[in-house]
């Protein structure tokens, strides 16, 4: 059960909130579209209910005490949830909404093509994508699930194995000239993702030319990266999956030699100290079912 005495009211809570983020009664009432008196009594009020000083005032503006400060932290995300929770009921008033955060490239070349046969198998679950481009705490987030590369690494996250990429050294062919070695493609240019400095180190060991971490321009995303490969700004090493058809149409030739292994591999991962609820229930048992049998 929920301590009522100490719940305050929402416009208490959004006036406090409002105060410490624009650092004046003034701004908050412009904000919340209500007169600077109307903000002061709520945050008197507030402080009657609590028993606690929130605010040190003096002649020319209010400031929050420390620990009303931190108060003010928990509020922002116990707000942010609560309008996160009226988007998604909003989204989907019938239940059944899974907020499921993605890397871009897996995302846009791996999953989106196969959602299809999800919602025509699940038409009551809503699933909704945003971009993550690294791990975050769930506790903090309104997400449910997320897709992850790396190891099983994510604290107090379960895990679905997904698949483990294969990489290929790829350019533009009119930048690239046939390759009497694997050395030989360190008098180009290279590219590589800022997270995976280490991958042409390992593609040229594999290669037979072991003991090299060359430099490279970096990149964020796989798809920035190869479209400047696209355009003959030099050689990148990519998963395959991600270029099938730029390869069939000859945007992109392969380099040198086979692919070779990624280091990480894709998961599905979760909170493990959070309820399960049925729409993710529902989505890892038909990812689980997209899966080749020997994709890891």
């Amino acid at each position: 059960m929920i301590t009522r005495r100490y719940l305050p009211s929402m416009p208490s809570l959004l006036a406090l909130e409002a105060v410490d983020r624009t650092g004046s009664a003034s701004a908050a009432a412009a904000e919340l579209n209500l007169t600077q008196g109307a903000i002061s009594r709520q945050l008197q009020a507030f402080e009657a209910q609590l028993g606690v000083a929130l605010i040190l005032r003096d002649k020319h503006r209010l400031q929050l005490t420390p620990a009303a400060q931190d108060y003010c932290r928990e509020i922002r995300r116990a707000l942010q949830s609560l309008s996160q929770a009226s988007l998604t009921l909003r989204a989907n008033p019938d239940g059944g909404a899974l907020n499921l955060a993605i890397l871009p490239a897996f995302g846009m070349h791996w999953l989106a093509p196969r959602l299809a046969r999800f919602a025509a198998r699940h038409p009551e679950v809503t699933v909704n994508l945003s971009t993550r481009l690294a791990p975050f705490d769930f506790a903090n987030s309104h997400f449910d699930a997320a897709i992850h590369y790396g190891r099983q690494d994510w604290p107090g996250a379960a895990y679905l194995p997904l698949m483990q990429e294969d990489l290929l050294a790829v350019a533009a062919p009119s930048l690239l000239q046939p390759l009497a070695t694997a050395d030989d493609i360190l008098s180009y240019p290279l590219l590589q993702l800022e997270s995976r400095t280490g991958d042409w180190g390992r593609w040229l060991a594999h290669h037979g030319s072991p003991n090299q971490r060359p430099a490279a321009m970096l990149f964020d995303q796989f798809a920035t990266m190869t479209q400047a490969a696209i355009h003959g700004l030099g050689a990148a090493l990519i998963p395959r999956f991600l270029i099938e058809a730029d390869l069939a149409a000859g945007r992109l030739i392969p380099a040198f030699g086979p692919a070779i292994k990624s280091l990480g591999s894709y998961y599905l991962v979760w909170p493990k100290d959070r309820p399960e609820r049925k729409p993710l229930t529902s989505f890892r048992a038909w990812l689980a079912g997209e899966l080749p049998p020997s994709s890891l």
